[in-house]
Order: structure tokens, then C-alpha cells, then sequence
């Protein structure tokens, strides 16, 4: 899941990445062309979600995956998917 919100006096947009579907996992990271491929960690919360936050360049579009016990995963909820020359797709936010 996604929440985007416009920093006007950066112009910048932050972005939440949350992953809601993997109480019980160990490790959720986030990779994607804003991070040069390098997977992050998102922090576990209480309810069991996954979030991190990036500030993002507006009017961009950007790829990502999440990495979830060293599995890759798709954001169900992205704004878009593409190809990503693996046989799978990969996840796109537009800020």
C-alpha cells in the first residue's frame, strides 16, 4: 500500500510504503530505482504492518519490489506494474 503526500516548501513528495499482508515475516525490505536496487528495511509495527517512508522527486514514476524473508513480492496496490526482464513484473509508484 502506498500514501503520497506533496511537500510543497521541498518540492518533494513522501511516500509511505507499507506492507500489510506479512505480520508473520521476519524481514521486509524495499528496493526499487529510488534506492538503486538496495534493499531497505521497512520497521514492524505493533499491528504487524511494515512502513517506510522515502522522499521522492515529483512527476517521476519509480519501480520497486519488496523483499520479504528473501522472497520477492509485488505491491498488490501500486499505481502500475511493468515488466521487469526477470518473467515478472515489478511494482510503480507516480509521484
Amino acid at each position: 500500500m502506498l500514501r503520497k503526500q506533496y511537500i510543497k516548501s521541498r518540492d518533494a513528495m513522501k511516500v509511505t510504503f507499507t506492507v500489510d499482508f506479512a505480520e508473520n515475516a521476519n524481514q521486509v525490505e524495499v528496493a526499487g530505482d529510488f534506492n538503486d536496487w538496495n534493499p531497505q528495511p521497512l520497521k514492524k509495527l505493533k499491528s504487524g504492518q511494515h512502513k517506510a517512508t522515502f522522499e521522492l522527486e515529483p512527476g517521476q514514476s519509480y519501480q520497486y519490489r519488496y523483499r520479504i524473508d528473501g522472497a520477492w513480492q509485488n505491491d498488490w496496490q501500486a499505481d502500475d506494474y511493468i515488466p521487469n526482464g526477470f518473467g515478472q513484473d515489478n511494482s510503480v509508484v507516480f509521484c
